[in-house]
């Protein structure tokens, strides 16, 4: 008998009011207005070592949707990921009440230079105990360009040169700054680390330049877990040279697989294994126990989405304006390239259907930027199999109401899937690479860039 292998679960959250259900915060049971207080982000990551997720994905934008109406103010209206706090900085206090969840989090090239981001990284990987991962991104927001100087963004293909040049120099001060055994803690000699043993990284490149040793002493992972979520094909073979995990935005099953297909061709050109490459898809589960109460709760969810909410993440995700359009015009007949790249997802959706631009609104509104499975426990664990026999790996699961939708799935999908044997009853020992790729090791091996850069000693 064939073991089917195991689905792995990231939770997708973020440090802000509305992260992909915009206008749901106003429901009673949705406790993201407290995302401020430390409390319930302890409690959330209780909850998500209770069911047995594999990590916390933190998403983070370090800029304001501003093209909806040329300006923020719809952003900062429905909360449309403005207010929004630093991710990086929840990480420590949850992981002082789990033992094996995961910590992922999105940060920007654009947003510090590698020797401090280096520095972060290193020091969450020991209060972790080897737990963090990283997802690496290049920004897609114009406001977030402005805001570092930049006058806008970078042009894309240039940003993912920058993402290069920042990765390949962090690597350096991970992996090859520290001698494996250069911390000595002689305690009669009074010596803690040598000195030999420590080399300075030279680096004179096209957007970053740096001369001195890494502050930290190695951490368990030294490199964390490489996520990436590139979808253009410079975006794939970026992935496929860095990413070790990557998160894909598909509207069906067959979309999602090949898109993790074409990241592990680009990784094998390298000489990677498709081993070395996690494919997650972004999902959102409505669940109750039955049917007919699942959907129930959807079309609930529905009346209260926020078109002006949606339409901003929208604007911001696609770069185009649609405030001035009626929300019953079709969408072929928007002559804008731009959004008809960003609409061909939905249409793929549903290919039969005439989308409205307020019917992309209300998909928005509901699923943020990607599909919602509804149903009842059984169903959606038919579905979810589904999507692996697709190719997918596993999947960052996004919430409508938090804690509830988390709550819903754990208490009731997880069960299913378990006893399936599609998800994980206990953890395994180890580091996150270790739980997420099994008997790997804790650190990245050759021929991927973190390890190649190592030198003899």
């Amino acid at each position: 008998m064939t073991t089917k292998p195991r689905m792995l679960f990231n939770a997708f959250h973020m440090n802000c009011v509305v992260h992909q259900s915009p206008g749901l915060w106003v429901r009673e049971e949705d406790h993201m207005v407290d995302y401020k207080d430390l409390d319930g982000w302890i409690e959330f990551a209780k909850l998500m070592e209770r069911g047995k997720f594999d990590a916390i994905f933190l998403a983070d934008v370090v800029g304001t949707y501003d093209v909806y109406g040329g300006s923020r103010d719809a952003a900062v209206r429905s909360a449309a990921q403005i207010p929004v706090n630093d991710p990086m900085l929840l990480i420590p206090a949850m992981a002082a009440v789990t033992e094996h969840l995961g910590f992922g989090f999105t940060s920007s090239v654009l947003q510090a230079h590698p020797f401090t981001f280096a520095r972060q990284i290193t020091t969450l990987d020991h209060l972790t105990r080897g737990r963090a991962a990283w997802n690496i991104v290049t920004s897609y927001l114009e406001s977030t360009g402005r805001a570092y100087g930049h006058g806008g963004l970078p042009d894309h293909d240039v940003r993912y040169e920058m993402a290069d040049e920042y990765c390949r120099l962090c690597y350096q001060l991970w992996e090859d700054s520290w001698a494996d055994d250069a911390v000595v803690q002689d305690r009669k000699r009074g010596i803690y680390a040598d000195p030999d043993k420590i080399r300075d990284i030279v680096h004179q490149g096209e957007f970053f330049k740096f001369e001195g040793c890494h502050l930290s002493e190695p951490s368990a992972q030294r490199t964390p877990v490489l996520f990436q979520a590139g979808s253009s094909s410079r975006g794939t073979e970026f992935a496929g040279i860095h990413g070790e995990c990557v998160f894909v935005i598909g509207s069906t099953a067959e979309i999602a697989g090949n898109y993790v297909k074409g990241v592990r061709e680009q990784a094998a050109k390298r000489g990677r294994k498709p081993d070395d490459i996690k494919g997650f898809a972004y999902m959102k589960v409505i669940t109750a126990g039955t049917e007919e109460a699942a959907h129930k709760l959807r079309d609930e969810y529905l009346e209260q989405t926020s078109y002006e909410g949606s339409m901003a993440l929208m604007g911001g995700w696609a770069g185009v304006d649609l405030s001035a359009l009626d929300p019953n015009q079709p969408v072929e007949y928007i002559e804008t390239n731009a959004i008809r790249t960003m609409l061909h997802s939905f249409s793929q959706a549903d290919p039969s259907r005439q989308w409205t631009v307020g019917d992309i609104a209300r998909y928005v509104g509901l699923g943020g930027a990607g599909p919602v499975l509804v149903g009842a426990p059984e169903q959606i664990a038919d579905q979810l199999e589904d999507w692996i026999d697709a190719g997918v790996d596993g999947f960052n699961l996004a919430y409508s109401v938090l804690p509830g939708s988390f709550e819903d799935f754990i208490d009731s999908v997880v069960p299913v899937l378990q006893q399936r044997g599609r998800m994980q009853s206990e953890y395994a020992p180890g580091t996150l690479r270790e739980k997420i790729f099994p008997g790997k090791g804790p650190r990245l091996a050759a021929p991927h860039p973190a390890a190649t850069c190592r030198r003899p000693w």
